[in-house]
């Protein structure tokens, strides 16, 4: 079955003049996904804006109202770190309602696999607020319609970028029907997601101390990530994909390679085909250096091509003396009892 990807120039017009999140990203990913030909193997499923009803499901009319009118007045910045201009707004919904087509053409058997390849990112905005780069969070959408209109009763949600998704978290951490797992590093932006905040039992949070790379992961992966997935038994798994916890990126103190970031995806696509019939959608996050962004993105969409040969255009990091995590990981097994 095919695999399937969600795009629209609209992405770019967000535009953030030289801040580390702009139209630049998306320009490496598509460009290298072209070039190398693997954007002819992807099915190109339509983008649209998010619905009113569905912004609302996840986020205040405040929330909704404040981007709607900053962008109408041409732009601005509602944080230090989060700015706006004149298409933000319209951006910013198509990111939402991409990654909600996304899950919607994998729950109805029209593609096994989704990647929504989207700006402005999403994990960061809360109910409340936008922050962190993000106006509206595009997996916490998704994960509400793939509750609210796709009828499903279990979707499990989980973060790799090297952020904690504060927002996602402040969306779900009362809702038993999504589990919300997150890897990142710790202590680092925003200074959330420590191992002992588990909301209503349903939030699974995995601090990774600088320093790790991809054999911490994938022993995170292996020893709280699947046991939690097979204990939840999704019959969705949606990712926060993010790529900043690659060596190369400037804005995080991670060990990742692209190497590392497929063999993630590898251990998701298994878990999703071992418990969930394969479903498994995929929203962009961050991750900063363009080279790493790329390359990683497309490692990722090989693994769902079910490719073998991984290309890594940068290798490992040249210097590797990574932190033992045994501790911090039996801590967590312990607070979740696995």
């Amino acid at each position: 079955m095919s695999v399937g990807v969600v795009y629209d120039p609209i992405f770019l017009k967000h535009d953030t003049g030289e801040h580390p999140e702009n139209a630049k990203r998306l320009e490496a990913i598509t460009g290298r996904l072209k070039r190398m030909g693997t954007w002819d193997e992807l099915e190109k499923l339509n983008p649209r804006p998010a619905t009113a009803d569905e912004l609302k499901s996840v986020h205040s009319p405040q929330l909704i109202e404040l981007v709607e009118q900053t962008a109408a007045r041409g732009g601005g910045a509602i944080d230090p770190d989060t700015v706006l201009s004149e298409d933000s707004y319209q951006a910013a919904l198509f990111a939402a309602g991409s990654t909600v087509a996304a899950t919607e053409a994998v729950v109805k058997g029209n593609v096994e696999t989704a990647f929504a390849l989207v700006r402005p990112p999403g994990h960061h905005a809360t109910r409340d607020r936008a922050m962190g780069f993000c106006l509206f969070n595009n997996i916490a959408v998704a994960g509400s319609q793939a509750i609210s209109k796709l009828g499903l009763s279990r979707v499990l949600i989980l973060d790799w970028d090297v952020h904690h998704g504060n927002g996602t978290q402040d969306i779900f951490e009362r809702e038993p029907r999504v589990c919300y797992i997150s890897l990142h590093e710790f202590p680092h932006y925003p200074g959330t997601g420590q191992a002992d905040e588990k909301g209503s039992g349903n939030l699974v949070n995995i601090p990774l101390p600088a320093g790790c790379g991809d054999e911490q992961y994938l022993q995170a992966m292996d020893e709280i990530v699947a046991p939690v997935a097979q204990r939840f038994k999704p019959e969705l798994i949606l990712v926060s994909a993010g790529f900043d916890g690659h060596w190369a990126d400037p804005l995080a103190s991670m060990k990742l390679s692209i190497t590392g970031y497929a063999g993630i995806a590898r251990r998701t696509l298994r878990l999703a085909q071992d418990i969930c019939q394969g479903r498994l959608a995929l929203t962009l996050e961050g991750g900063y250096n363009l080279t790493a962004l790329a390359g990683s993105a497309k490692a990722v969409i090989d693994v769902l091509l079910k490719k073998e040969n991984i290309e890594d255009t940068l290798g490992p990091p040249l210097e590797m003396s990574p932190p033992d995590v045994n501790s911090l990981l039996s801590r967590i097994k312990r607070i979740h009892s696995l």
